[in-house]
């Protein structure tokens, strides 16, 4: 299916919320219910901008696999036998079917339908019953290969072999949360990703959404980190992420009945991380939030329109997992972080609901929205880009 072709004035009125803060409105509703602009931001971000998977523990050893999918295109991420990570398409070129599922250790893939194995590079090894074909070639059926980036412990893909690489765009990101060190941070394999039910960019602006904290979770378990101290660094629409400081009112606060850090804090942190939870975002699917003691990581994988599948990670300081009370201290800040997440997806559900109205708005901005500005400047100049890639090559659906 080829991406549809937005109309001029609709890509020129995007403009708008691309501007200064103070003067800029939201997206169209549109851009989170239409199915053909759900199109367009495939080919506009998904088919040509880096992309979360997961994290390179969940591949230690050669020969390890886990499989993935996002705008429902089927990954595999594997090591090799000589240790290198590879990320390439799952669908066999016999046949389409799928050849690798869930996770796992192998010395390549078997396609359970005809037979066809492929490497864990994703080479053609063998394909039965082929020799009578004319012309066929075996070196020319592998599955197809993806770029791979590792930044921070995190396995990035993208579909474009060529594409820029992604580290240099991140170099202001990835120097604000040095002190996590989180390339040698621990955390478990996250549960199965949640199906839920609203636009991937709803998801995404409302973590980071510093207005709505002291208000929606106004509370013994959020007051510690009001919304009056953001503060949102200067990104460019080039760069491949950008951030959200947020202070708290004394050091190491964590999300718990306690207010305070209980497991373990991140050793490298300088005090003025100690003094705030820092968010970071690598669009269109890492969003990273950074306390003392802890980071939550959500992995968002469009899989339509409206509707998106979710990993939720956690990770802690080298060696926390280890210690004797873990589990019940982590009880601790799941709990409370748990009734938080749960505000945030009833609001989702509804604010998704409220964007298929005929009356849904494109709303004003208060200051303490900054991370917003910078989210629609990254996306907008990716829409435009993408409208005038399709347009001269006269794509339209």
């Amino acid at each position: 299916m080829h991406a549809p072709l937005m109309s001029d004035s609709f890509i020129e009125s995007l403009s708008a919320s691309a501007i200064d803060l103070a003067d800029a409105v939201t997206l169209p509703p549109e851009c989170y219910t239409g199915t053909d602009f759900y199109e367009f931001e495939k080919e506009a971000l998904y088919f040509n901008e880096w992309q979360c998977v997961g994290r390179e523990s969940w591949i230690g050893e050669p020969g390890e696999f886990f499989t993935t999918r996002t705008v429902n295109e089927p990954i595999i991420v594997a090591r090799n036998l000589a240790g290198e990570i590879n990320a390439m398409s799952a669908v066999c070129q016999h046949r389409a079917m799928l050849v690798a599922e869930g996770a796992g250790k192998a010395r390549g893939f078997l396609c359970p339908y005809h037979h066809w194995s492929y490497s864990l590079d994703g080479a053609l090894v063998a394909a039965p019953a082929m020799n009578k074909t004319c012309n066929f070639d075996r070196k020319e059926n592998g599955l197809p290969r993806f770029a791979v980036e590792i930044w921070n412990g995190f396995i990035f893909v993208n579909f474009d072999l060529n594409a820029a690489p992604l580290g240099p765009r991140l170099a202001k990101v990835a120097d604000a949360i040095s002190g996590y060190d989180l390339a040698s941070a621990e955390g478990p394999r996250p549960d199965p990703a949640a199906k839920l039910p609203w636009n991937w960019k709803v998801m995404f602006e409302n973590n980071n959404d510093g207005y709505h904290a002291s208000r929606l979770h106004a509370g013994p378990l959020h007051d510690f980190v009001p919304s009056g101290r953001a503060e949102f660094p200067h990104s460019e629409p080039e760069d491949a992420g950008f951030l959200r400081f947020n202070g708290t009112l004394h050091p190491d606060a964590s999300f718990n009945a306690t207010q305070r850090a209980v497991l373990p804090v991140f050793p490298g942190l300088t005090d003025e991380g100690r003094s705030r939870m820092t968010f970071a975002n690598v669009p269109p699917s890492l969003s990273l939030v950074m306390m003392s003691d802890m980071v939550i990581y959500l992995i968002l994988r469009p899989d339509g329109p409206e509707s998106h599948e979710l990993e939720t990670g956690f990770l802690f300081a080298p060696g926390a997992m280890a210690e004797p009370n873990f589990d019940n201290l982590l009880d601790m800040n799941l709990s409370a972080s748990g009734k938080i997440i749960a505000q945030d997806m009833h609001v989702d559900g509804l604010v998704q609901e409220g964007l298929r109205s005929r009356f849904a708005p494109r709303g004003r901005y208060s200051w303490q929205e900054g991370a917003q500005g910078q989210f629609n400047k990254w996306l907008v100049h990716r829409y435009r880009n993408a409208h005038k890639r399709l347009a001269g090559a006269g794509t339209i659906d």
